[in-house]
């Protein structure tokens, strides 16, 4: 087996790709011999593991996210904690929570997890989507395709950051306002719920 030397600009090129810090992509780059989709596969599992462990961390600091579309027709906010004011002051964080926000706006989910869902609803919402897959995807935030990224749902977009940031990342409530059509909202039962 031969072994491809990592070029900086291999490493510069994941890093835009990812998000990851220079070790860690070159390590990435090194151990997939090269190949830069595997590369980017494997520095995304990593993300995800390291997101499981900092779950149980308590994201106490973040902020509150206002997102206006269409002349002010419509509007939405969301709370998006971490665990230090300065993540929550970091560009990375705040377009975070940006996504978020204009997510919520754009699709109008109905509750954050799917675990939110009452079982009383459960019938309605499959007669009205088709399935209980389908409405899980279409009504709770956590499992809905990112509207920017249709490869990621919301919950892979905030563990990406959890890795990316080094701390829990949490969204605990958000609000919907539309211009004469009422508004929706959901808020975390618990502060342990996370992506």
């Amino acid at each position: 087996m031969s072994i491809v030397a990592t070029t900086t600009s291999q490493i510069k090129e994941l890093r835009e790709k990812t998000g990851a810090g220079i070790m860690e992509s070159k390590r990435a780059l090194d151990d997939t011999n090269g190949d830069m989709e595997r590369a980017a596969e494997l520095l995304r599992q990593q993300g995800v593991a390291k997101a499981g462990k900092k779950a149980d961390r308590v994201a106490s600091q973040g902020l509150v996210e206002p997102y206006i579309h269409g002349g002010g027709r419509i509007g939405a906010l969301v709370e998006v904690n971490c665990e230090t004011d300065f993540v929550a002051r970091t560009p990375d964080f705040q377009k975070l929570a940006h996504d978020i926000a204009m997510q919520v706006a754009a699709t109008s989910p109905r509750y954050l997890i799917s675990t939110d869902i009452p079982e009383g609803d459960v019938a309605a919402l499959e007669g009205e989507f088709g399935s209980r897959d389908e409405a899980v995807v279409q009504v709770a935030l956590l499992d809905q395709v990112f509207i920017k990224d249709a490869k990621k749902t919301i919950g892979d977009l905030i563990k990406e950051h959890i890795a990316v940031l080094g701390e829990n990342i949490v969204v605990s409530r958000f609000s919907r306002f539309e211009l004469g059509g009422g508004s929706t909202s959901a808020e975390v039962l618990t502060k342990t719920t996370d992506a």
